[in-house]
């Protein structure tokens, strides 16, 4: 929003055109940011995560219950102290290396990634030594998708089909549609045969499909 405050006032920039792209967790970001500002006229939320219900519940809501976030945020607290007396904040550890042939799919996934010259670099998180574990503590009391069926302004989800993720994208597009008098200019596009990570890069085959994405803003903004 602060982006936002920032166009709004900048020579350069038409506040009446302002749009938005979240990718991954920024994604869902990106959704609950439209349902925030009513300056935002068009948001594409791309291979979106809703960081706050993997959070709060774990990949494919395998924790969700009152002791596995208990337990959770337990040891989170502990860990703060621990974070406090060492003077640095303890990382999560990035993506695996080298990959165990069992790994899941989404470890996979993210190897082909962060871990290759498509997306490594020696300052990223991902690519390197992690989150740190406390960082996301707060978004298991968060759902920033609440309000999202109130969003006024044109929002297109954008998600392969062969994503682990792909459920965040349809849930996040059902939650926004249901019971929503501003249902008409809300999207689900689904990229089939595309993998998470592909609508970070296009992958092999450059399946982000630009020009759609430049139709719907210019449509909508």
């Amino acid at each position: 929003m602060a982006a936002v405050d920032f166009l709004s006032l900048c020579d350069m920039a038409d506040p009446e055109r302002i749009g938005i792209i979240g990718i991954c967790g920024w994604g869902g970001m990106a959704i609950n940011t439209a349902a925030l500002d009513t300056r935002i006229k068009a948001t594409v939320a791309s291979t979106m995560y809703d960081m706050t219900r993997v959070n709060a519940k774990g990949y494919f809501d395998s924790a969700d219950s009152e002791e596995e976030r208990y337990n959770a945020k337990k040891a989170m607290c502990a860990q703060r102290l621990e974070d406090l007396r060492n003077g640095e904040y303890k990382l999560g550890g990035g993506v695996v290396d080298p990959l165990p042939e069992d790994a899941p799919f989404f470890v996979k996934d993210y190897y082909d990634y962060y871990k290759t010259d498509r997306g490594y670099h020696e300052r990223s998180l991902n690519s390197n030594g992690g989150w740190n574990v406390i960082g996301c503590e707060s978004f298991i009391n968060q759902p920033i998708l609440m309000y999202s069926n109130e969003i006024r302004s044109a929002v297109m989800v954008m998600h392969g089909d062969k994503a682990h993720s792909f459920y965040f994208g349809k849930d996040a597009y059902e939650n926004m549609i249901k019971d929503s008098k501003y249902a008409d200019n809300k999207e689900l596009l689904v990229i089939e045969g595309a993998v998470h990570t592909d609508l970070y890069d296009g992958g092999e085959n450059n399946v982000i499909p630009f020009e759609k994405l430049d139709e719907f803003f210019k449509k909508n903004m």
